[in-house]
């Protein structure tokens, strides 16, 4: 499956015309409040380093931080042990099969560092609909037919930003990030972003670049922005 980038899509990747300028972002990396949540407002605002981060009873929020977690491919680290783990041949992985599925177990499952979820149903709709326009894609980590791990990310103007994952079997999430790094790195790609660094990506070698630095990097992907084959 390939996804093409068409000349409407590059100019929209080049314009901006709801968000301000990034860098006016404040010190939390709150840069606006309000809007939609429709296909060409998301296209915007990840072709300009900002995402959406809601909260329940408040307006839609949308941040660009002033430090941003990215994987560079590298720099990856894979612990060995997760790497024997990957022999066993009982788990199956595809891309894009259940988008709608993984989104909503992202959501759901419960998260020790976290009260809730900022993936709100109209978050999950939203993301849906991304998808069927091409620009939101899953990975999903099956066994023995069970959907037991996932996560789902976004492809704008050449860069992959990771959005979240889940896991219902140990290492199962692992599997899926594992996967979708081998996809965008056959795909030409150099790097990921992840927006915020966790303990588990650290130790895979996730790190935090300047606000600069980042949009320099989007800057030099939306030049020339990369089909994406699956």
């Amino acid at each position: 499956m390939e996804f093409a980038i068409s000349a409407e899509r590059r100019l929209a990747l080049a314009e901006r015309e709801i968000f301000p300028d990034p860098r006016l972002a404040g010190e939390e990396g709150l840069l606006c409040v309000g809007g939609d949540l429709a296909v060409a407002t998301l296209v915007e605002a990840y072709s300009n380093g900002i995402f959406p981060w809601p909260q329940e009873g408040v307006p839609l929020m949308w941040f660009s931080p002033s430090h941003r977690g990215v994987l560079d491919f590298e720099e990856l680290h894979w612990p060995r042990r997760f790497l024997r783990e990957l022999k066993d041949d009982s788990f199956e992985i595809t891309f894009n099969k259940a988008f709608a599925r993984v989104i909503h177990e992202c959501a759901a499952i419960p998260r020790t560092h976290e009260s809730g979820t900022w993936i709100l149903p109209p978050m999950e709709k939203a993301y849906t609909r991304f998808h069927e326009a091409g620009y939101a894609h899953s990975v999903e980590c099956w066994h023995a037919g069970e959907l037991v791990g996932g996560l789902y990310g976004v492809y704008v103007g050449g860069v992959f930003s990771g959005e979240s994952m889940f896991h219902k079997r140990s290492g199962a999430s692992k599997r899926c990030l594992f996967s979708m790094i081998e996809k965008l790195r056959a795909n030409g790609l150099q790097w990921i972003d992840i927006q915020m660094v966790t303990p588990v990506l650290q130790t895979f070698g996730g790190k935090y670049i300047s606000r600069d630095e980042f949009l320099a990097r989007i800057a030099a992907a939306k030049a020339n922005p990369s089909r994406l084959k699956f």
